[in-house]
């Protein structure tokens, strides 16, 4: 990659209106009817593979399609291998809170409020982050505890989550590129076409080091999906996503933040 293009790239992750809504553009120029066609190929094939399929809804179907973009045969694999790790990860049929009890005691996951589609809001703090504690297998059954909270609370007709990552204090001793490629391996994965916005705030230099790793390992969908957040525009950009009344109050909104584990 020349200079020009990198700094083109490192460009685009920080906020500005424009990038914003060409992301949300980008949301929008589906062609409706391929999508339909593939989507009735893509349950087709799946059935025939695994007739607990029958069971799926169209709309989790159609998030895997579009995460291959509208690629049967990649969505069917992909598809496949999420039944598979269901299976194996959440036998229960869902994270208990004994299984995360160390990461849950830190208190970094927060989810109060909806965005202006009426979707949860995710608040992770990174600096009550420690790799130390509960280590890789327990942070990962806490973000399936976190993100199985917050589809189900999803309104009919939307799919996608806003997130607020806050790296206020964030140090050396937070910093876990093998937790995060973790994280990203089970959203891109086994939770495609979730995130809607990912909006990060108070980003320190060392966290950028740590960025610079792990970047390789998000795909192109999911990168447009970070948006890196410098202070004195903190407020604006939130509020495109969040209304007032639904912002956390530490951002200067009206609610009062409820750690995931208490939220209702």
């Amino acid at each position: 990659m020349d200079r020009r293009m990198k700094e083109e790239e490192e460009e685009d992750i920080f906020y500005s209106p424009e990038n914003m809504e060409a992301s949300d553009n980008e949301e929008n120029g589906r062609n409706d009817e391929d999508e339909k066609t593939m989507l009735s190929h893509l349950r087709a094939t799946l059935e025939k593979q695994d007739p607990s399929c029958k069971e799926i809804d169209d709309l989790t179907l159609r998030r895997f399609l579009r995460a291959r973009d509208l690629d049967v045969e990649k969505a069917s694999r992909m598809f496949i291998k999420y039944l598979t790790w269901r299976r194996s990860f959440v036998p229960k049929g869902s994270i208990s809170v004994s299984e995360i009890i160390n990461q849950l005691n830190d208190n970094k996951i927060y989810m109060q409020g909806t965005d202006t589609r009426g979707c949860p809001v995710l608040v992770v703090f990174g600096a009550k982050h420690f790799p130390s504690k509960g280590g890789t297998e327990e942070l990962k059954r806490l973000v399936v505890f976190a993100f199985d909270k917050l589809c189900s609370r999803i309104p009919d007709g939307q799919e996608k989550l806003t997130i607020i990552v806050d790296l206020q204090g964030y140090g050396y001793s937070n910093s876990d590129v093998r937790g995060y490629t973790a994280i990203l391996s089970i959203l891109q994965e086994y939770y495609p076409e979730r995130l809607g916005k990912v909006f990060m705030i108070h980003v320190p230099y060392i966290f950028m080091t740590v960025w610079k790793i792990i970047y390789p390992f998000i795909d192109k969908n999911t990168k447009k999906k970070f948006v890196f957040i410098e202070s004195k525009k903190l407020r604006e950009a939130l509020l495109e996503e969040i209304n007032e009344s639904q912002l956390p109050d530490i951002y200067g909104g009206k609610l009062k933040l409820v750690p995931i584990q208490d939220s209702t």
